[in-house]
């Protein structure tokens, strides 16, 4: 796909002034990122719908997503000014009208009326452990809105860990996709869903949901 080259083209370019990805898999591993940000789309239809991607960080999977649902409308989270000002860059190259970046913290963004439970879903890879994700991620969502969770093989200790923040925060686990990216079974996508609003006090004030997850 043109636009998926480009952005190959442009991050690899980037990726040697600043390490976005590790340089020593990058150039090797770049379809297999391509690849895993893509699997949530075997299991949804965004067309008209709204997503907030948490810890952007290089593009995976907010980017990569946005180029391949251009009937939806993504949001992506970055509070690193080197790695927003990277993604807002290759938004305006490749002229993704779909697409906002955010130079923001999380826990701000979640407790900021324009965006709290405003998403239909939410997305994170590679970002923290599922309980202090659900603090981000569930205020972020309206009502009935989904999460998806990019986890290893560990996914089901992540999923255990997190029944106490799943209760306060008015969540369930629906399921667990299990997918292979390099190994039998070494991925999985958690999905998520809001059953209630979310308490007031969630998310707490900066640094704590990690410091202190629920």
């Amino acid at each position: 796909m043109e636009y998926i080259s480009k952005y190959r083209s442009l991050l690899m370019d980037e990726n040697q002034r600043q390490n976005l990805v590790s340089r020593r898999t990058l150039e090797e591993d770049f379809a297999k990122h391509v690849q895993d940000s893509q699997e949530v789309l075997n299991y949804v239809d965004w067309d008209n719908a709204k997503i907030v991607d948490m810890g952007s960080g290089a593009g995976f999977p907010g980017l990569i997503l946005a180029m391949l649902c251009p009937g939806a409308q993504f949001t992506l989270v970055e509070s690193d000014q080197k790695k927003s000002t990277f993604l807002s860059n290759v938004v305006q190259q490749l002229s993704l009208s779909n697409v906002t970046v955010l130079t923001r913290r999380l826990e701000e963004l979640g407790q900021d009326e324009l965006y709290r439970e405003s998403f239909d879903a939410v997305t994170a890879r590679a970002v923290a452990a599922l309980n202090v994700l659900l603090e981000y991620g569930v205020p972020l969502l309206k009502t009935g809105g989904i999460g998806w969770f990019w986890k290893g093989i560990k996914a089901e200790e992540e999923v255990e860990q997190a029944q106490n923040a799943l209760q306060l925060l008015h969540a369930q686990v629906e399921t667990i996709h299990w997918y292979r990216l390099i190994e039998e079974r070494d991925r999985a996508l958690v999905k998520v869903l809001k059953s209630e609003p979310t308490p007031a006090k969630y998310p707490r004030r900066i640094g704590v949901p990690a410091k202190r997850p629920l």
